[in-house]
Parts: structure tokens; sequence; C-alpha cells
């Protein structure tokens, strides 16, 4: 049986002072993620603030266990 794996995108917001916030919420493609960012980009934004969707493994895909 072939192992499948689906990407979930998170939204990171990076701060001036180096630190890194993921934000609870979860988009199924990047598309929607970069929506939702230019989305937030059309208020004025702090300086020295950004952010990016970086992707992970779905906590449901299937990884070939037996659990």
């Amino acid at each position: 049986m072939a192992s499948t794996a689906a990407l979930i995108w998170y939204l990171v917001i990076a701060g001036p002072q180096g630190g890194l916030v993921v934000l609870p919420s979860t988009f199924d493609t990047h598309e929607k993620c970069a929506a939702a960012i230019a989305e937030y980009q059309k208020q004025p934004t702090p300086a020295g603030w950004s952010l990016q969707c970086v992707p992970s493994a779905s906590p449901f895909a299937d990884n070939g266990s037996a659990e």
C-alpha cells in the first residue's frame, strides 16, 4: 500500500526581535494561505514584521502505520 501525505499550510509571523509565532489556523492550499497574507497586508503593518506560509504534513496523513 502506498503512503500518501497531504500538506497543510501554517501562517508564520516573524517579529523584529527575531521571534516567530505560528498561528493556530491552517490552510488546505498555499493559495488560501497567500490570500490571507494579502488580506492582512491591506492594513498598515508595523516595521520589521513579516508573514509567510510554511508547509507541514497533515496529522491526518496515512503514514503506513497500523495505529
